[in-house]
């Protein structure tokens, strides 16, 4: 999808109120990775991702604003914590896993892609193995009088079949059994390895288990063997690999865990600037070995974030620093933007709760006066307390329609207006009680 800046920020807008330098820089970075694309393969080369580091409080949109980017442009992403590497030596997770986990998402997005341009071919598949159990195949030497007769019974069958007329129909199903299974992907190629071996001794080595299962649950079993059947791995690999390193985001979250105040004398500073120093050669591209092959990281894009509260950008080391030249500081969220997270998206927290309490029977509305009164008291707390930005609208909301979710038979098939006064009700003696609002709300 080569979309133009703005029109990936229009995109956002359907989803993220507010934040426009941010979601400017973001959309600027993608676009220019498409316009590298179409340049000579000598001057892609030279053309080096301009790395994002997004400064703000833990719920203003950071992360969103990154997972949305990657949903809407089918683009390779991983979200990861920088606070849980470790410097190589110590135990704990090496910074390379990134490199594989984003591999790892790079394949499953592919081989999604590839299931969905073989689903006829999958359903073809699948047919055939079931009705070779119900309709076993003429023997040799068949009259064409019985080749006709079969050709109509299977057709029969196949249109039954179709129309689940066949679902509760047992079968004796082979199917492959799963080697890999157990395995971490996220661990060193040559670990995985012995992984898959030892998975191999100890599993079944014909390989295939036989089942009795209905018709219903064949289809769903046989689904995993179609694809495997079907997919040609090599390609999936390839194209992956070619994704990831052209295309690949990793969301670098929680980046100031790992800057070093100069005021701090903690004994864990070390070992942070030790995960800095380990992090700089992915960020400045160098060759990764993974379970599908090598992988240059040179123009995978890095989205760092972080709320900078005890520390400041400044205290990263200066290398990793030069490596995230563009900066963006997203703003705190206010009333009137809290009113708009609650009413303006595609996906709204008001629409998601009128969604799920739906399938119980119950028709739930909000009154305007109630809606704004839920902002006023999300913004206050916040202010108050920690301020965890619009994620204290999901706590005040629970809050408010706790006994609706509770006790659905009361209101099953009746229409339920959530009003200002219901919302005062719930939360007022909360909101007055600094101690208690602070473990509740």
């Amino acid at each position: 999808m080569n979309l133009t800046p703005k029109e990936i920020v229009a995109k956002l807008d359907e989803y993220i109120i507010g934040q426009k330098d941010a979601k400017k820089a973001i959309a600027v970075a993608l676009r220019n990775r498409y316009r590298r694309m179409q340049l000579s393969s000598e001057m892609q080369e030279d053309i080096m991702p301009k790395n994002i580091l997004m400064i703000g409080s833990t719920g203003v949109g950071k992360t969103e604003i990154a997972r949305r980017l990657a949903k809407m442009l089918n683009l390779p992403f991983v979200k990861v914590e920088a606070s849980k590497y470790t410097e190589v030596g110590f135990v704990g997770r090496d910074v390379e896993s990134m490199i594989r986990d984003l591999v790892n998402a790079s394949i499953n997005l592919v081989k999604n892609e590839h299931k969905e341009k073989n689903k006829d071919a999958i359903e073809s598949y699948i047919e055939k193995k079931i009705l070779e159990k119900i309709l076993p195949p003429l023997p040799k030497g068949a009259t064409d009088e019985k080749k006709i007769d079969y050709k109509r019974s299977y057709e029969r069958m196949l249109t039954k079949l179709r129309q689940g007329e066949l679902d509760k129909l047992k079968i004796e199903i082979e199917i492959h059994k799963g080697l890999g299974e157990g395995v971490d992907s996220s661990l060193p190629p040559e670990i995985i390895k012995v992984q898959e071996s030892f998975v191999k001794i100890l599993g079944n080595s014909k390989g295939k288990i036989k089942k009795e299962v209905s018709v219903e649950e064949a289809k769903e079993m046989l689904k995993s063997e179609a694809n495997e059947d079907l997919l040609d791995m090599e390609i999936v690999k390839k194209e992956a690999l070619k994704r990831v390193e052209n295309g690949g985001i990793v969301f670098l979250d929680e980046i100031d865990k790992i800057a070093v105040s100069q005021k701090s004398s903690s004994r864990q500073d070390p070992s942070k600037e030790g995960v800095q120093r380990d992090l700089l050669p992915i960020v400045e591209g160098s060759s990764i070995n993974t379970k599908y092959g090598i992988v240059k990281s040179d123009h995978i894009l890095f989205i760092a974030a972080g709320a900078f509260h005890l520390t400041k950008p400044s205290d990263l080391i200066p290398e990793l620093q030069g490596r995230f030249p563009l900066r963006v500081e997203l703003n705190s969220l206010d009333e009137d933007i809290l009113y708009q997270i609650l009413t303006r998206p595609k996906n709204s927290l008001l629409k998601q709760y009128q969604a799920l309490l739906s399938i119980e029977g119950i028709k739930l509305e909000f009154d305007e006066e109630a809606i704004k009164a839920m902002a006023k008291i999300s913004h206050v707390t916040n202010e108050k307390t920690e301020d965890i930005g619009a994620r204290r609208l999901h706590t005040v909301i629970e809050r408010v329609l706790e006994d609706i979710s509770f006790d659905v038979d009361k209101y099953k098939n009746k229409n339920v207006v959530v009003t200002k006064e219901l919302v005062h009700e719930k939360l007022d003696e909360v909101i007055e009680d600094e101690e208690i609002s602070r473990y509740i709300l």
